[in-house]
């Protein structure tokens, strides 16, 4: 199976050029690139799509580029959005390329001597251009009607209230001058990009064409909408980071588990490097049992293990264990960090496990999980309330300094989901 054929299986080829053309000129390797703009210090999962298709490919042996917008995320991409993006700093934008290139290190290969990924800059060749030789030697080749016409471009000028900025109008002749000097400076044959990007990128095929008498194609991936509408990569916090430190790993495998059914098979073919014939029997289970979850579990241990490795993810599925009911037993203190980072917790004076201890009655009214005595002595008699996730029925229980978990924690629980950690200090 070509490149081009197993992403048509995979559902991610939403336009190309001339799909015989380009058919035949990947069929060798060639060196491809895709654009981000570091607009924040992290990647997101919305970014995924093309990237991983970019590691598809190198994978096959082509050479696939990364291009930071230095230059062009200072303008605003408005494809796609409905207002102006905020304008960041030289300085902001430095910062997360810098970041955003750890993450980049874990879906490429920059090691490989065979067909190293590179990283780019697009403000290296933009910066030292002056405005009027910008319009001289690259503004001349657009014609305004054939840019009003782009679909990202005249959505934003039918909005009478937000418009669109002469500044977001010029993103555009940056993007296709980005095409025009890689094709020129390191034989740059294929630009691949979201769907919103078509514009764009065949702006940057004709001026290569004109410029440097060149043939250069395009491919892009389709945008991802949830299959009940929502946008993909969003959730009630917000979205759903590549760095741990703004999505833990915890958090970040939980998206991926809960992904709706009708859209679990989808995402097993756009974000995992399952084969074909796996994907094809995870379908067929999914559609006989679908309560087995065999197809989630499958897709958030895959894109888990390429964004924080294989020990994070076992971590994460552990947790997720414990915190649906599992045991505690042999459970690492890594390991219950992350349940400490999910869950309501509260402080308690370690000076108070002292002696005889704390009655487990008083630590559940402590941890809040109820707000009385008789209401904690009532659920816990009638067997609703859980220490380390064992049923205790005795509200009398003393509980001391040598009953902390790693000598700092009391892992308490109420019904099925109601989780609470009391740290002792």
């Amino acid at each position: 199976m070509s490149i081009l054929e197993e992403l048509k299986w995979r559902g991610l080829v939403a336009d190309c050029t001339d799909a015989a053309e380009l058919t035949k000129k990947i069929s060798a390797p060639v060196t491809l690139y895709c654009g981000f703009d570091p607009t924040a210090d992290s990647l997101h999962v919305g970014n995924l799509v093309p990237l991983i298709a970019l590691r598809r490919f190198q994978l096959l042996g082509h050479f696939p580029i990364a291009v930071a917008g230095g230059a062009t995320g200072s303008i605003g991409d408005p494809s796609g959005k409905t207002q102006e993006r905020q304008l960041l700093t030289k300085e902001i934008l430095e910062k997360n390329i810098a970041s955003v290139k750890i993450q980049l290190a874990k879906l490429l290969d920059f090691e490989t001597k065979k067909n190293p990924a590179r990283l780019v800059d697009n403000a290296s060749w933009t910066q030292n251009i002056s405005y009027l030789e910008f319009l001289r030697d690259i503004g001349k080749h657009f014609s305004v009607n054939q840019m009003v016409a782009k679909e990202s471009v005249r959505a934003r000028m039918e909005d009478r209230e937000t418009g669109i900025s002469y500044t977001e109008f010029s993103y555009m002749l940056l993007q296709a001058f980005d095409f025009m000097v890689l094709a020129r400076n390191e034989n740059c044959e294929l630009q691949i990009g979201g769907s919103d990007q078509w514009g764009n990128i065949t702006a940057g095929i004709e001026l290569t064409r004109k410029k440097l008498g060149k043939q250069v194609y395009g491919l892009t991936l389709p945008l991802i909408k949830n299959a009940d509408g929502t946008k993909f990569g969003k959730t009630e916090a917000g979205a759903v980071w590549l760095d741990p430190k703004k999505t833990s790993v915890y958090k970040f495998y939980q998206f991926w588990i809960n992904t709706d059914d009708r859209d679990v098979i989808r995402d097993l073919k756009f974000f995992t490097f399952l084969p074909k014939e796996e994907i094809e029997s995870l379908e067929k289970s999914h559609a006989e049992n679908p309560g087995a979850r065999a197809a989630h579990k499958a897709l958030a241990e895959s894109v888990t293990d390429l964004i924080h490795g294989e020990s994070a993810t076992q971590e994460a599925i552990r947790a997720s264990e414990i915190l649906f009911g599992g045991s505690t037993d042999a459970i690492t203190e890594q390991i219950f960090n992350h349940i400490v980072g999910e869950v309501p917790t509260v402080e308690i004076a370690k000076s108070k496990l002292d002696g005889d201890g704390i009655l487990f009655l008083d630590l559940i009214v402590h941890s809040g999980l109820c707000s009385s005595k008789g209401q904690a002595r009532k659920d816990i008699e009638s067997g609703g309330v859980y220490y380390t996730n064992i049923r205790e029925t005795n509200f009398q229980r003393p509980l001391k300094t040598h009953d902390l978990l790693f000598g700092k924690h009391f892992l308490l629980r109420k019904g099925k989901k109601n989780y609470v950690v009391v740290t002792a200090k």
